[in-house]
């Protein structure tokens, strides 16, 4: 069953004349989470995105799986004992998505540093433990000044005192989305991107039993009628839940906005993750990634009040890690002109939220001695296991002291919470993507309650654990030998060595399907051919900015080889869906206007004057 237009068109007249156990509204990483176990439990399933699948926050993160280390500063241990947990979960059921790739800490001596070179060892010895990864070649390890500046020669020399190295994971943050959206479809699933809700329906007891959306192609409104209705709409859950007219929700939401900017690997080299503070003593902490041949550094943390739909990246955005970058990587001199791509996304932070992902705690600054007395208590601990009384006393008096405090974006812990109203919508916000799984268990969990209890309708839950994603089925313990024996078989059809393996990479199991899809597309390698013929028939692309943004990351990674390729593309699209010249003129006018945003034209511009 192919998932593209056509199928598409035939999941709206299905979920037109019949009723489904749970309607999803949001087609995130959350709702796609959501859809996949409840499509896979035997429940008659709809999903509904307004944009298209990731578009509005799941494909705008740093894209890691990160196992939460800072969380370690002020010792909320369950955080991260869940988070590097669930890390292994998803990388276990997306197995192609996931990598590992470790991390550089360095470490400086100035005012308001996260870790000092014994703290930094005690924490990435404990976030080894919660891990996992003890006495295996993940396993942290300090390096000297020297070594650091060895290995990233570029870093700035003064005051640095040595670094750590521990474990994190790239992540490819769409095509987990889609991953998980393509196994909901191939369980029976309706998965409807560019559908709007534009109204909660209710029953004649007042309870919510569906929504009127529009179809964002045609204009066509329509009714879908479900048992149970879910939001999982991040940033914009406030706004579904004030669409529940026969309830006066509160609003929960409080999102922050993070900004990442790519430069050519010429410009900025590093040969792994490296992580540290900006330097400003303001409780940030700023990445800085090598991937696809390009280096992207990010991220900022604000308070947003603006466009939900269109987050943008701004001067202030730029001035101020570029200031954090040069003092890093003094000698690089990056300016507004050396960066390629952009983007701006937004954190589904809840402003009740404290500490624990899970709705608990306090994620406030400890002071020293604060930090100081866990730490030590730790090390007792690691070293005479009897002692866990001392670090839960530690923790307990620290937590008492951080009550006390306010939080900044920076601190509030993303955590998540799932609530019902009274007259049945349900609501599952905050979280980050490392959680989604987990999340999406708790709350079938309470669709299944609901629908056995008001329906008299029983479903067994899948073990979500062990449930792969489209394109998952590969040996999670062997993953390079599966990507490689994966490639051999893209290597056949003619594919080089690089090619076969980034698509690979891209599909996993899925890739003998695409590898199918070879049909030549004029002006395209066999390479793009196979990817843009895929995406089409199998993963309901319907516009160029779609395919080049969040099926790939030619915007984001391949910008130098963009030009060349962007025309062949419009004209494929053009002739699979038949558009008129204003339809394509539309359409292209999209894609300049997204190179423009991404590539900063504006801004370069204005820093011309």
């Amino acid at each position: 069953m192919t998932f593209s237009y056509e199928s598409r068109n035939q999941g709206i007249k299905k979920v037109k004349e019949s009723t489904a156990d749970v309607l999803i509204i949001g087609g995130g990483i959350t709702g796609a989470g959501v859809a996949l176990q409840a499509a896979a439990s035997g429940m008659k399933t709809v999903l509904v995105e307004m944009q298209d699948f990731a578009e509005g926050t799941s494909s705008r993160s740093t894209k890691l799986v990160h196992g939460g280390i800072r969380y370690l500063k002020t010792f909320d241990v369950e955080v991260v004992s869940d988070t590097v947990k669930e890390r292994a979960n998803v990388q276990k059921v997306a197995p192609h998505i996931p990598k590992p790739d470790p991390m550089l800490l360095p470490i400086y001596d100035e005012p308001g540093a996260t870790f000092n070179m014994f703290s930094v060892k005690i924490a990435m010895d404990l976030y080894d433990q919660l891990a996992n990864v003890t006495n295996t070649p993940y396993a942290n390890y300090v390096l000297s000044k020297e070594e650091v500046l060895e290995r990233e020669p570029q870093l700035k020399q003064e005051n640095l005192l040595g670094g750590g190295v521990y474990l994190d994971f790239r992540n490819n943050d769409a095509r987990l989305v889609i991953e998980n959206i393509k196994r909901a479809h191939e369980d029976g699933g309706v998965m409807l991107s560019k559908t709007k809700v534009i109204r909660i329906l209710h029953d004649e007891n007042g309870k919510v039993n569906g929504a009127t959306v529009e179809d964002l192609l045609t204009g066509e409104q329509f009714d879908i009628h479900a048992h149970v209705v879910i939001n999982t709409t991040g940033p914009w859950s406030d706004e579904v839940r004030a669409m529940d007219e026969k309830n006066e929700l509160p609003h929960q939401m409080r999102p922050t906005k993070g900004v990442h900017l790519v430069v050519d690997k010429e410009r900025l080299s590093v040969p792994q993750p490296t992580y540290f503070d900006t330097g400003k003593n303001d409780g940030r902490m700023v990445f800085v990634v090598p991937r696809e041949g390009k280096t992207y550094f990010g991220t900022t943390d604000t308070d947003y009040t603006g466009d939900l739909k269109q987050p943008t990246v701004t001067q202030e955005d730029v001035d101020y890690l570029l200031e954090i970058v040069n003092s890093r990587f003094p000698e690089v001199h990056l300016t507004i002109h050396d960066i390629e791509a952009s983007w701006a996304g937004l954190r589904p932070l809840i402003s009740t939220n404290g500490g624990s992902d899970y709705n608990g705690g306090n994620n406030g600054s400890l002071s020293d001695a604060g930090f100081d007395s866990i730490v030590h208590a730790v090390e007792d601990y690691l070293a005479d296991t009897s002692k866990k009384g001392e670090v839960e006393k530690a923790i307990k008096d620290a937590d008492a002291a951080l009550a006390e405090g306010t939080l900044s974006t920076s601190q509030i812990s993303r955590g998540s919470a799932l609530e019902r109203s009274k007259d049945g919508l349900l609501t599952l916000a905050g979280g980050k993507i490392t959680d989604y799984r987990l999340m999406a268990e708790g709350a079938l969990k309470s669709i299944q309650q609901i629908l056995q209890e008001e329906f008299q309708q029983s479903f067994e839950l899948i073990d979500s654990v062990n449930y792969p994603v489209s394109g998952g089925e590969i040996d999670p313990n062997n993953v390079e030998e599966e990507m490689a024996r994966l490639a051999k078989g893209a290597q056949a059809i003619g594919l080089e060595d690089a090619d076969a393996m980034y698509l690979a990479n891209l599909y996993g199991s899925n890739l003998s399907k695409a590898l199918t899809y070879n049909e030549p597309v004029e002006g395209l390698g066999l390479r793009e051919s196979i990817a843009l013929n895929y995406a089409l028939n199998e993963e309901l692309v319907l516009t160029p900015v779609d395919y080049l943004l969040r099926r790939t990351n030619h915007i984001l990674f391949f910008r130098d080889g963009l030009d060349e390729i962007k025309e062949p593309v419009v004209n494929k699209f053009a002739a699979f869906y038949k558009w008129s010249a204003e339809e394509r003129k539309v359409m292209e006018q999209q894609l300049e206007a997204v190179l423009a945003e991404s590539g900063l034209t504006n801004l370069k511009k204005e820093n011309k004057k």
